[in-house]
């Protein structure tokens, strides 16, 4: 149970305040959560860890094998990701057996980078997943932002990262309306569509916002514009 369900000041008395950040993909988490970082925070990005836990002599990538086959495979049977993305964007029983092999060792990860976390003293954490809510990674946080922005600028994120218009399709029909399925969840909502200066100071609000309850006085110096 996190200090916002017990009713106490986020990470007030306990390890670091712990911030999730979730929301449709192209929509800018990765820039959030680079900010925060810079702004002294420890940064955790789920995506870093499923890549470590499907990466070559790792357990998942044998019921990988089982589920989807060779096919998503390689010649030198390292797991083809393109291959399986075109599967599981498009069938959505495959996706969730996917994240049921996958989120299991990716949650261990986190927890583990958590207690380090609270070690060394981190004044607060970033915990960057798009599966944030689903996977049951919301219940470790303090707080939940969601990151979005409007639909015409997710497509030219998405394009900018070499994705073809059939595929942009493809994933954002997979997330479904998303947005209003996390809104319910947030506890704030980042807006990522106008000018990074104005996203910028959004986040260092945000963030001074969770962190009066348990620091007097300026903490963290603004970031480097």
């Amino acid at each position: 149970m996190s200090d916002v369900e017990r009713g106490q000041a986020p990470g007030e008395g306990s390890g670091p305040v712990v911030i999730g950040l979730t929301g449709p993909i192209g929509c800018g988490k990765s820039t959030v959560a680079g900010m925060l970082g810079q702004l002294g925070g420890a940064v955790i990005d789920a995506d870093v860890f499923a890549r470590e836990v499907t990466a070559p002599g790792q357990p998942a990538l044998r019921a990988i094998r089982d589920r989807f086959g060779d096919g998503v495979f390689d010649s030198a049977g390292v797991l083809d990701r393109a291959a399986l993305g075109a599967i599981v964007f498009e069938d959505g029983a495959a996706l969730h057996d996917l994240e049921a092999i996958v989120h299991p060792g990716v949650r261990s990860r986190i927890e583990e980078r958590l207690a380090r976390a609270e070690r060394e003293g981190d004044p607060f954490v970033a915990v960057e997943a798009i599966k944030l809510v689903e996977g049951g990674l919301a219940d470790r946080c303090d707080e939940v932002w969601l990151v979005e922005c409007q639909p015409v600028v997710q497509r030219e994120r998405l394009a900018g990262r070499g994705l073809d218009p059939a595929d942009i399709d493809r994933r954002m029909a997979a997330q479904g309306d998303l947005t209003a399925r996390l809104a319910g969840r947030a506890h704030r909502r980042i807006e990522t569509s106008g000018p990074i200066d104005e996203v910028r100071e959004c986040v260092e609000d945000a963030l001074a916002d969770v962190l009066a309850p348990r620091f007097a006085g300026p903490l963290l110096g603004p970031l480097e514009r």
